[in-house]
């Protein structure tokens, strides 16, 4: 098709205008740092990521995990570091425009947790291969105390949730949708969300010593990857980020009770 002169200038001035627009989600240095956003996406999840990663699994052999609870609270913040007023309502920090799927996220949250407790009880047992089972290794749920239990779920259910959908189904999302669309941008972002977890299961630590364990391990990948797809979902249908912190507030709350009333 070929455009009028009139109509070339109505091209160029809206593609400028959409530009300046997306500069305008960023902060001014990391627009000159990152010209292309989907690559301060990719810097992002290998920043969090790596370090994360290594923690998580020290976590296993110390028994203590407040170093990863750091990292989700720096991943709070990144909103914050990363992104102007407009770029953070963009990303969805903004009131839901249905609230019932608030509710509903948090009860697909639970619904997640609970259909994969079902399949690795049923593939696994209560062994090792099981990521309830090696994962409620580095929880005290020997420890029968109500307000043990209604601390750990406070825990679980507001630093993991709120730092990792702000970080991945807020700032990673966002810098990769720019280029990727949408839902490529949720496949991204789910992936990146994935593969971090296999540090919680996965590549295991028995017996005084590291195994990966292969189908366990592609199979909580997997489980992972889905569930945060789920995410995405309410994140869109909510209308704001809150419906995909809940959803994932409802994933560890079903987690957490499994965790000291089932296993």
């Amino acid at each position: 098709m070929t455009l009028q002169p009139g109509g070339k200038v109505l091209f160029i001035l809206f593609h400028y205008l959409n530009s300046m627009l997306s500069t305008t989600l960023y902060r001014q240095g990391w627009n000159r740092i990152f010209p292309s956003k989907w690559m301060l996406g990719l810097f992002l999840v290998l920043l969090f990521g790596i370090p994360r990663f290594i923690l998580v699994l020290k976590s296993y052999v110390s028994g203590q995990s407040q170093w990863v609870s750091i990292v989700f609270t720096l991943m709070c913040f990144t909103p914050l570091f990363f992104l102007t007023k407009a770029g953070r309502r963009e990303m969805g920090i903004r009131r839901s425009s249905n609230p019932l799927w608030l509710l509903w996220g948090f009860l697909l949250g639970c619904g997640m947790c609970l259909l994969l407790f079902a399949i690795t009880r049923l593939a696994f047992g209560l062994e090792i291969s099981n990521p309830f089972v090696y994962i409620a290794s580095l929880a005290d749920t020997d420890n029968g105390s109500a307000v043990y239990f209604l601390i750990y779920m406070i825990i679980v259910m507001s630093f993991s949730p709120i730092g990792e959908e702000l970080f991945y189904r807020g700032v990673i999302h966002q810098a990769f949708k720019e280029k990727f669309g949408e839902r490529n941008a949720s496949i991204i972002d789910s992936a990146a969300f994935a593969l971090t977890h296999l540090a919680h299961f996965g590549i295991v630590y028995a017996a005084g010593g590291w195994k990966l364990l292969p189908l366990p391990a592609l199979l909580w990948v997997a489980a992972m990857f889905f569930t945060c797809m789920v995410f995405n979902r309410v994140r869109q249908e909510s209308g704001s980020i809150l419906g995909a912190i809940l959803s994932h507030a409802g994933f560890n709350f079903a987690m957490g009770f499994l965790f000291f009333y089932a296993l």
